[in-house]
């Protein structure tokens, strides 16, 4: 059986990327013993980092020094740089004046910080958050955990969405208000978004503040939390293309001022008796010991290059790869594109998407082994919307980024038109819960310390576990 005839009108085949990354044009072995280009799909998950990023940590590397108390030259040239850097990542995303740009891992420790920050109520208890079952596992958790977060179920458009937290939010304000709203830039499910300023001013209608997680929002959309109202953003370096372990949290100074320390430790206090602690207020209070400077560098070259892009030009470029991926996926006898709302506007470059007769973990274990392409397959850490939406059993994600061709699109399509028609070609099976190729012929690079690709997935199974599907 031959494989459909995929339209190519729509086709993306020439389109570049916006800006080279690191890794582009890797080459990649095949099951069969070719090689071809790697196309990184999974951008959603780690993107990878701007040559721009890379060419940055490499120069500032041999001034990598201790910060903040030490005399020494080199020292007071990296506390230049992280302190720079921190600016800088704040005026990227509209920082007002007072507000606060504290480095920390990603946006689930951001979260996590933030939520010991909620002020408690007159009576003791501890501050209300309202979340939406449609939030990543990151920004659900942490409510759940310190404040029995009420989660409220999404309506099927995003007119009903909104009408929901309005509602919502206005019975609670003659009792208990809510303190907080936590709120998805775009899903990292299917990219979709929510009108943010107009939520944002619903909920300060009736006393309550947003907190918005823009880990997909921020690679992709510009946003200022000064013009929109957001009063707390948290988002990821390692998915603003610069993977080097550092994320921020930017916000309202006052709970932060008066929140507990995130972390007990050195550089978090004023001073220190055997009595009793005075705290700093500031970032300072919860960035107890030695910061991530190369990180933080290294977002704010990011933030940089972001900033230096037409808007416009990274909308369409994206536009264009996502719409293109969109029509040629549903073009494709048995497969099925994932929607969260119907009237959903401008999504950002996440397609996920599902192949009946085949496993989403199969799916994605093909198309790195006969195509070599990257994508991800799971419940992508959002089991509450996987599951209303009806896809326990997973799915398959496909995202892009500025770093992304339009080749990598068409082969995507293509590969999955093949899988349709033509099935596998390789032989696969479910070790530990994985897919993996049966005999998988595959070397891995040189000189990195792997005896093989199964033994380096199954590493990693027990911390991956909870984002696969259930098991029967």
């Amino acid at each position: 059986m031959s494989a459909p005839t995929i339209s190519r009108a729509t086709a993306v085949t020439g389109l570049a990327p916006l800006r080279p990354v690191v890794g582009g044009g890797t080459l990649v072995p095949l099951v069969d013993g070719t090689q071809v280009s790697y196309a990184n799909l999974d951008v959603a998950a780690s993107a990878p980092a701007l040559q721009a990023v890379a060419d940055r940590v490499t120069q500032v590397l041999p001034l990598y020094a201790s910060v903040h108390r030490g005399a020494g030259y080199l020292s007071q040239v990296s506390t230049a740089l992280y302190e720079t850097a921190r600016r800088t990542i704040g005026a990227f995303v509209g920082a007002r004046e007072d507000d606060l740009t504290i480095v920390t891992r990603n946006t689930t420790d951001s979260l996590n910080l933030l939520a010991g920050c909620v002020p408690a109520q007159p009576d003791g208890e501890p501050g209300r958050v309202l979340v939406l079952d449609v939030e990543h596992h990151a920004n659900l958790l942490p409510w759940q955990r310190t404040t029995g977060a009420t989660v409220l179920t999404g309506g099927a458009t995003v007119a009903a969405t909104v009408a929901q937290i309005r509602e919502e939010l206005a019975d609670a304000a003659a009792d208990r208000p809510f303190a907080l709203l936590a709120l998805t830039g775009a899903s990292n499910v299917t990219g979709e978004s929510l009108p943010i300023a107009e939520i944002v001013a619903v909920a300060h209608e009736f006393g309550a503040r947003v907190v918005l997680d823009g880990a997909q929002l921020v690679p992709h959309r510009r946003i200022s939390l000064e013009s929109t109202g957001v009063d707390y953003l948290a988002f990821s370096g390692h998915k603003t293309y610069a993977p080097f372990g550092a994320g921020v949290l930017v916000g309202r100074r006052d709970w932060l001022d008066a929140g507990t320390p995130y972390l007990a430790g050195g550089g978090a206090v004023r001073r220190v008796r055997v009595g009793g602690t005075e705290w700093h207020e500031g970032p300072a209070r919860h960035e107890a010991g030695s910061p991530n400077v190369i990180g933080a560098v290294a977002l704010a070259a990011a933030c940089e290059e972001l900033a230096a892009l037409d808007p416009a030009e990274v909308v369409a470029h994206e536009n264009a790869l996502r719409q293109r991926l969109v029509s040629g996926l549903e073009a494709i006898d048995r497969v099925e594109v994932v929607r969260v709302w119907a009237d959903a506007v401008d999504p950002v470059g996440v397609v996920t998407f599902t192949v009946t007769g085949y496993d989403p973990g199969l799916v994605a274990a093909y198309l790195s082994a006969e195509h070599g392409i990257g994508v991800r397959d799971g419940r992508f850490c959002a089991h509450p919307l996987l599951g209303r939406l009806g896809f326990d059993a997973g799915a398959v994600r496909a995202s892009v980024g500025v770093g992304t061709a339009g080749e990598e699109i068409e082969r995507l399509i293509a590969a999955v038109g093949s899988l349709v028609a033509d099935g596998p070609q390789a032989g696969y099976d479910v070790v530990d819960g994985l897919w993996v190729v049966t005999d998988d012929p595959r070397p891995v690079p040189e000189g990195s310390g792997l005896a093989g690709l199964l033994a380096t997935a199954a590493l990693g199974f027990d911390e991956a576990f909870g984002c696969l599907p259930d098991e029967d």
